[in-house]
């Protein structure tokens, strides 16, 4: 098996300096070719060639040099956009705030807090006692642990309820096999009780000296439940659970009640829920409602009531209450609607906090507890997103959230739910004199073949002509009823400030529009996000926003499998395709238990070992849809230790695509040799790599400043 590859020096003589990639044709250096080994397999009497199968090899030198080639390949032709990169790197880098901190949340005694320094990559996690002028004392430097590493990511922070000790779960690879350790805060110390393995699920029993945690298989599942005291040896822990069907997987949450530590067991389309009592944590677990097929809750608890959300009888789910005492008999709180889904639920001593989606967009219903009435938390714009703090505080009568738009940078608001009133408690600061009015936000719908309206939300500089010479990021997800909410990027505005267009499309397969757009965009209806995604591109060229050779795409993971979806299917559509970490080879992931997630998929992709799923994975898995034909030009990334998409995807889709495309445009393959599927966790080595992806966009059209 011969294999070629192109050393720095063959590559530089390659090159033309007047190199303008933006220019098909251009003086290019010649790509790595990865060799052909021919191997093919046969399922169902169909006979599918997969002859790049060999990159998959991890140990094998061989494949780290193609890696390594592609890589050099990939900054050689990126090369004269070295100062571009730069230019872009300080834009992003100068409207940050780096000497920060996030709004103090309070937790028993003790107000809780990030902090960022001036040129440090991490925070620092602090705390003050309740008096808000009491000096602060530093929990956790994530700087000084992070020192020497490539890649540093905490999973979690755990404070014991006496506020003696902190419990985190670390991740130096990029595999997501965090490592849990335990820190004595007042002394500094961290203690031997370190277990390697595990979720970065964990929590403590009120005792504060319980702790429960989760390890993973080699499938990387969270699939043990294991108890362990402070001061004994780890292989002293109680195993409280194992999990052993594949295509379920564990997580563990307290409520905020603090009176239960709840273990909950779900696959992709059934959920059960376990709980020990928090107070007794040497217990067992009960069952709150063995698992059904189909069904689908979540547990929450408020003074003598058990609430969850399911979807019994209930496509977009209900609440239902049952005391904690006799269990069995349930109560309706909310009805179920087609037009509402409902998304979460927040139990607090005197009100509840139920956040819904309507029309694509989320709500936050507020209910008293005492009397039962009813109203909703007002916001101000017409395309918008928010999030839920933590609110540790079970006796509050205010509601802590975040909220962004596309226009609006994130801003922290307390909600009296008594006095029905928003307190603004800190706007993120945008450096360099952002003005939010400068901006336009637009919600439109593209309608699909089958005459579904879908919606696009955009964001663009106001006064920008809609007259198709706008060129236009399109970003799609459309898995896993994940929504693709509207958000605000200061790092965007190096592309909003150069006349782009920025939009997303909510195609079948998220959650925007309720369970059935999640149901319509997954297993055998799989191909309605390809076809939505289209019809939005589609739409907006119509309309003047864009047109295809000033219009560029980009997803990642799943929206990885997206983008090379509609690069196979209608290339001639974008200009550009950026594809971050993609699912792109669906049947031999989908075919091999080994790999982790695969059995747990099953119910979002279908099996293919059966041969409907089969065939029909067959006809838009990326891979093995790649043909002759033009391609647009693509930057595609990946991650050396990413457990979710393993970096043989996009190595085997860029390698066939190379092989085959008729075209000179761009094809690029970055892979990050010391991370995984988030990329680096620097908030400014985070900033480079999208600084990299947007000299690549701006560079297809001869933009250098």
């Amino acid at each position: 098996m011969e294999k070629k590859y192109w050393t720095s020096a063959m590559l530089a003589a390659a090159i033309c300096t007047s190199l303008s990639f933006a220019r098909p044709g251009a003086h290019l250096p010649k790509p790595p070719e990865a060799a052909i080994a021919r191997m093919s397999d046969t399922l169902f009497s169909d006979i599918r060639s997969d002859d790049y199968r060999w990159l998959r090899q991890r140990e094998d030198p061989e494949v780290i040099r193609y890696l390594n080639s592609e890589n050099q390949y990939a900054e050689t032709v990126m090369a004269p956009t070295r100062a571009l990169q730069e230019t872009l790197y300080q834009e992003m880098r100068g409207r940050i705030k780096e000497t920060d901190l996030t709004v103090p949340e309070k937790m028993g005694s003790y107000f809780y807090y990030y902090r960022t320094e001036q040129g440090r990559q991490y925070s620092l996690f602090c705390r003050k006692k309740d008096r808000r002028a009491a000096g602060e004392e530093i929990v956790f430097d994530e700087n000084a642990a992070a020192h020497g590493h490539q890649y540093f990511d905490i999973g979690s922070y755990r404070i014991s309820p006496d506020h003696k000790m902190l419990a985190y779960t670390l991740d130096t690879t990029g595999s997501e096999y965090y490592s849990l350790h335990i820190k004595h805060i007042a002394k500094g110390r961290v203690l031997a009780d370190s277990i390697a393995r595990v979720d970065n699920s964990l929590e403590w029993g009120n005792d504060a000296k319980t702790l429960f945690y989760l390890t993973l298989d080699e499938s990387h599942r969270p699939y043990r439940l294991y108890r362990h005291v402070l001061g004994t040896s780890q292989s002293g822990d109680d195993l409280l659970y194992q999990e052993d069907d594949p295509k379920y997987s564990l997580e563990l949450f307290k409520t905020r009640s603090r009176k239960y530590i709840v273990l909950h067991i779900s696959s992709k389309s059934t959920a059960e829920e376990r709980y020990i009592e928090a107070d007794k944590p040497r217990s067992g677990l009960k069952i709150l409602s063995p698992r059904r097929p189909g069904i689908e809750y979540y547990l929450e608890h408020q003074g003598g009531y058990f609430y969850v959300l399911t979807n019994q009888n209930a496509v977009n789910f209900k609440l239902l209450r049952s005391s904690t005492q006799d269990g069995g008999v349930w109560q309706e709180v909310i009805a179920p609607s087609d037009s509402v889904l409902l998304e979460g639920v927040d139990a607090f001593k005197d009100f509840m906090a139920v956040y819904e989606r309507r029309n694509g967009l989320k709500n936050i219903r507020i209910i008293d507890s005492k009397n039962g009435t009813e109203h909703y938390v007002e916001f101000p714009e017409p395309d918008y997103s928010f999030w839920p703090s933590r609110n540790w505080e079970y006796d509050s009568y205010k509601l802590r959230f975040s909220y962004t738009s596309f226009v609006t940078p994130r801003t922290v608001y307390d909600y009296d739910v008594r006095k029905r009133a928003k307190e603004t408690l800190k706007r993120q600061e945008v450096l360099g004199g952002y003005n939010q009015d400068d901006y336009r936000c637009e919600r439109i719908f593209a309608r699909a073949g089958d005459g579904v309206l879908i919606p696009v939300s955009l964001v663009y500089k106001k006064g920008l002509a809609t007259d198709g010479k706008s060129p236009l990021v399109l970003e799609g997800y459309g898995a896993y009823g994940a929504s693709s909410n509207s958000y605000f990027s200061s790092a965007r505005l190096s592309l909003l400030d150069r006349g782009f267009i920025y939009a997303i499309a909510h195609v079948r397969g998220g959650g925007e529009m309720g369970r059935r757009w999640y149901d319509q965009g997954k297993l055998l209806n799989k191909k309605n996000s390809f076809t939505d995604f289209i019809a939005c591109a589609e739409y907006l060229i119509s309309q003047k926003y864009s047109s295809p050779d000033k219009l560029v795409i980009t997803g990642g993971s799943a929206g990885g499998l997206l983008m090379g979806a509609v690069a196979n299917m209608r290339p001639d559509l974008f200009k550009g395709v950026v594809a971050n970490v993609p699912f792109v080879d669906v049947i031999n992931t989908m075919l091999d238990p080994s790999i982790p997630l695969t059995t747990a998929e099953y119910e979002e992709w279908g099996n293919p070992g059966d041969p409907a799923y089969y065939f029909y994975m067959k006809s838009y898995s990326p891979y093995d849809n790649v043909k002759r034909q033009n391609y647009p030009n693509m930057l595609i990334t990946a991650g050396l230790n990413d457990p979710r998409v393993g970096f043989w995807e996009p190595a085997k889709w860029t390698a066939k695509l190379r092989a085959l495309k008729t075209d000179n445009n761009l094809l690029l393959l970055k892979t990050n040799m010391a991370a995984g599927h988030g990329g680096l966790t620097g908030r400014f080595d985070y900033l480079k790599e999208e600084a990299f992806e947007y000299a690549f966009i701006l560079g297809l059209f001869g933009i250098r400043k």
